[in-house]
């Protein structure tokens, strides 16, 4: 049940995220990229502190006892990679088209097992490595990137991918240490939105006029996706490892395809329907085949 409600929880994550790609790209017309997630994830910020105040502050007494430097060092990190992986992807769509981001963005979802791998010396159940590829190729299909032209910004959007596969690594060992999903939600938003307005003071210009003409899509995207949607994938990695996580975290594309269809009219061909196709059957490949083998050793035993 516990397994369940995590996967759910993964879904509508991944939904939130997937619609709000479109709030990310209109949301620059009138401000640069660190204006933009300097407001985002602060409303995100507000949004999950009263949250934070009701259901968590006298657990914290009981969980920073294990050890609060543990946990300010995680958060830290957790924080950091955050504000590197979206801020670079936020800098590579002025660079790059949506096609080359959304396809390169994919990246996390081979680089997380392979640096769980390198570095962590965790073995891996041998269906990720195939749920992987289908992801890939889902991916490759769905963003028409066939159609598209390498760019400087691609390079971005790649290095954007290694912070966001060692952002899921980095939630999946917090969360394991510390039940507190909506502190650590709270904690890493406030560290993107200020380390993101730091950027912003040096390299671009904070102007309040054109802050509120991006309301509409800084409210959709600090709210739903920078608050609910990291509190919701915090919740989920409690009980699904980074390596699986990260391939239904790659659901991301198939909804925003699915929100451009219905909100902006764009049309699906039967490139991008194949590859819809190709990430769901990734997804499931990932989260059937092993429980259809611990199912198997349970028979057994």
């Amino acid at each position: 049940m516990t397994k369940s409600i995590s996967l759910l929880s993964a879904l509508l994550c991944t939904f939130i995220w997937g619609t709000t790609f479109i709030a990310q790209d209109t949301g620059m017309d009138n401000i640069g990229p660190f204006t933009f997630n300097a407001a985002r994830f602060f409303i995100g910020f507000l949004a999950i502190i009263p949250l934070v105040l009701l259901f968590e502050v006298k657990k914290m007494k009981s969980e920073f006892k294990i050890d609060f430097k543990t946990f300010a060092i995680f958060s830290f990190l957790i924080g950091s990679s955050l504000f590197l992986g979206s801020g670079l992807q936020q800098i590579a769509l002025l660079y790059t088209d949506v096609a080359n981001a959304a396809f390169f963005t994919i990246f996390y979802v081979p680089m997380v097992p392979i640096i769980i791998f390198l570095f962590g010396k965790i073995s891996i159940h041998w269906s990720i490595w195939p749920s992987v590829i289908l992801c890939l190729i889902g991916g490759y299909l769905l963003t028409n990137f066939y159609d598209a032209t390498i760019r400087l910004g691609d390079g971005l959007v790649i290095l954007g991918a290694l912070f966001w596969s060692t952002h899921i690594i980095f939630v999946g060992i917090i969360v394991k240490k510390y039940n507190l999903p909506l502190t650590i939600g709270a904690v890493q938003t406030l560290i993107v939105s200020i380390f993101s307005f730091a950027i912003g003071l040096v390299y671009e210009e904070f102007i309040l006029v054109n802050i509120l003409k991006e309301l509409d899509s800084i409210l959709y995207a600090g709210i739903l996706s920078g608050g609910l949607a990291f509190v919701l994938q915090i919740y989920a990695q409690k009980n699904i490892s980074p390596a699986p996580a990260a391939i239904i975290f790659s659901l991301e594309g198939v909804f925003a395809t699915i929100a451009a269809w219905f909100l902006l009219s764009q049309i699906l061909d039967i490139n991008n329907l194949l590859g819809c196709f190709f990430i769901l059957c990734g997804v499931l490949l990932s989260q059937l085949l092993p429980l259809m083998k611990k199912d198997m050793l349970n028979k057994l035993s």
